[in-house]
Formats: C-alpha cells, structure tokens, sequence
C-alpha cells in the first residue's frame, strides 16, 4: 500500500514539475516577447513653454496628454463652458427631447446676456438649429442662455445641473458650472485637462454635429459674423473647437486639428490677448504633430501571452486585448516600452471571453506609464469532474 502512495507521489511529482516548467517557459517567454525596445524617436525638441496659466495637448485616439503645464488648476473657462453646453443639448437633439427646427423662447434674461452675442429678438423667430450654430460659431451668450432655459424646462439652473451630472459622469475632477454661458461668477470653474477629455468626449459621441464647429461664419437677423476661432484660417487642418474670454479668465482656447490620420486636441486657458492664445495654440498642435505618432503595440485579439489553465478543459487561454492596444510615442528619443503581466494565480475555468485577469504595466524610457486591463481571448469551459479533481489535487501539492 505505501509503495502504491509513493508511485502515485513520484507521478504528481514529474507531472508538476512539467507544469511548472511550462509555466516558467511560458512567462519567460512573454518577458522577451513585450520587453523588446521599441524605438520610438532622438529628443529634437523639448516640450514648449507657453505663455498662458495652464495648457495641455493629447492625442484623440488614446487620450494621452503629451505634454502641458498645471493641468488640473482650477480656472475660470470663459466660454468654453459652451463645450459642455453643446454636449447636453447634442444628447437632446438626438434623443428626439428637442429639434433643430423647434422654435426657442427668447426669455428677457437670454436679452440681458453681456458680451458675444447673436443678437436675439422677443418679436423674431429663432430655431434650435439657428441658436445652436449662434452659441457655437459666435459663442452667442444670448443663445446659450435661450437654448439652455428651452432644454432645462424654462430653468437655466435645472439645465446647469445636467451639466454638472455629465461632467462627473465624464469624470471631469475639476470642474463646477454655475452657468450656461461662461460668466464670470464665483464657482464656476474647469480645468485644461478636463476641458481636453470633454473636447475628446464630444468629438468622439457626437460627430453628427461636430461639423458645426469648423463654420467660419454664421448669419442671423441680418447680421453675418466670423467665427471667434481664428485658428480656422491660420491653420486649415484645425476644424474646432471653442473660444473664450473674460477679464478675469483671460483669453482661452480649445483646438482640435486632424492631419492625416491623427487628431490633436489642444486647450490653453489664461493668455494675455486673442492673438498670443492663438500663436500658443499652435506652438502646442505643431509641436505634438512634429514630435509624436500613435503606434500599435498590439492588435486587437493578439495573444501577449498565453497562461495555464486550471480545472478546464484546456490547460490553457491564450489573453491580451479585444480591441487594438495603441499609444502616442515620442518619435525622436529613442525610449524604449517595456510590458510586464500579472494574473490571477491559479487561473481557474470556466473563464469567458472578456473576462479581465490580469493587468499589463508599461513602462516607457524606464519610468512608470500606467496599468492596462487584459482579458481572456477565448472561453474555456470547466471540466468534469475527474478533470477538476486531478487540478486540484495538483493545486494542493504544489501549494506544500
């Protein structure tokens, strides 16, 4: 009988042995594998330096900031608290809650609005449509004020209060609207990088109206007005997005540009006049296009790595990514990207397609770049009952 027990011993043994050493081969393998360098480009230019309170750049596609300066200050917006505007009154025009051709109610506080302005009138009729490209193109407060007491049930506030919910719901950490138009008042706030991530957000959610932005004109009640965003015609490949500007925000902008396939989007808040928040736009949009390209680090449903399975009917799941994995990379420095996995150990079935097990850790030029979920490739379903048995009298000894 003991001679029985030390045969089935020695049979576990070997057989855990050759799972363990699958499991090393396989894990040393992904190291040589995600660790190769990547070169990704020699430092010709050093990030610029503005002249503005706060800015910040990202790529569009990954919405990584490439560079920027005390980008979470909390700072009055001006009127690219309008971005947010649009964005709600984008979600009620296509959810049917309003329509382009519906007529607004022009309440004598949208009149009273200060500043920019489409020149509404009580006695003439304007549309959805019409108030619309005035907020935008112009940056009508009159317009806002309107559009927002329409889609807020004749409230402003009750329209800000949507507001505020889809910045949180955004996940915009520094930002606080007080009002629909951008006014100057206590506790209306933003920041570069939330206006940035809103910017990304309305572009990505609603590109059935974002061709609005890149209107370099816009006529009402006779009166024909230019586009606020001047980088429309100094730049031909910027096609958004807003302007702003009080005495106490100084002058802001957010700008998006596409060259080829690439888009950009910058945001500058607090410079000292129309021309300089111009000029520092660009100096941000040329230096991100000069100095970075988004590279695919891997394809969607590529295997990284492929890790052991336990109590299933394979013994293992190939995992990595549904969707491509991409990132913005310097092209001149010659950093280098370096991927490290953990998972969940053991792994045990039945696993689904999807399901997260793990976490890949990037580093780029040897300093910390961030933590990215992966998910398993393919289902496996969990064994019988024998199968799951011998996994686990194998889990057992290998944990002595």
């Amino acid at each position: 009988m003991r001679s029985a027990w030390l045969i089935l011993l020695v049979h576990l043994s070997l057989l855990l042995s050759l799972k363990t050493m699958r499991s090393l081969f396989l894990f040393l393998a992904f190291l040589l594998s995600s660790a190769v360098p990547m070169s990704v480009a020699a430092d010709t230019e050093s990030s610029p330096t503005l002249a503005a309170r706060s800015w910040i750049l990202i790529d569009h596609i990954t919405g990584q900031m490439l560079t920027g300066s005390d980008p979470d200050r909390r700072l009055e917006p001006a009127s690219l608290t309008k971005l947010m505007t649009a964005y709600v009154l984008f979600a009620d025009l296509r959810s049917g809650a309003i329509k382009e051709d519906q007529q607004v109610p022009v309440s004598q506080k949208a009149l009273s609005q200060s500043g920019s302005a489409m020149y509404l009138e009580q006695s003439k009729q304007v549309t959805v449509g019409q108030a619309l490209r005035g907020m935008i193109v112009l940056s009508a407060n009159d317009g806002a004020v309107a559009l927002a007491e329409l889609a807020g049930g004749g409230s402003e506030a009750k329209f800000v209060a949507r507001m505020n919910s889809e910045a949180t719901r955004l996940g915009l950490k520094n930002t606080h609207f007080v009002n629909a138009s951008g006014a100057s008042v206590s506790g209306h706030y933003s920041s570069a990088r939330d206006i940035a991530m809103l910017s990304r957000a309305l572009i990505n959610t609603f590109p059935e109206y974002y061709g609005i932005y890149a209107l370099q004109s816009f006529s009402f009640n006779n009166i024909e007005q230019p586009n606020r965003n001047r980088l429309l015609w100094l730049d031909s490949a910027v096609d958004g997005l807003k302007t702003g500007q009080t005495n106490t925000a100084g002058f802001c902008l957010a700008a998006s540009a596409k060259r080829g396939s690439r888009r950009l989007i910058s945001v500058v808040l607090g410079a000292a006049s129309e021309e300089s928040r111009n000029q520092e736009s660009l100096k941000l949009l040329n230096y991100g296009f000069r100095n970075f390209a988004t590279k695919r680090l891997y394809a969607a449903n590529e295997a990284i790595a492929t890790l052991e399975v336990w109590k299933g009917v394979k013994n293992e799941v190939k995992v990595g990514f549904l969707e491509d994995f991409v990132m913005s990379l310097h092209e001149d420095r010659g950093d280098t990207v370096e991927a490290k996995l953990d998972s969940l150990q053991p792994l045990l079935a039945p696993l689904k397609r999807g399901q997260q097990i793990g976490t890949l850790t990037l580093t780029v030029a040897g300093r910390y770049y961030g933590n990215y979920p992966v998910v398993v490739l393919d289902d496996v379903e969990e064994a019988g009952f024998f199968g799951r048995l011998w996994d686990l009298i194998i889990l057992w000894f290998r944990r002595l």
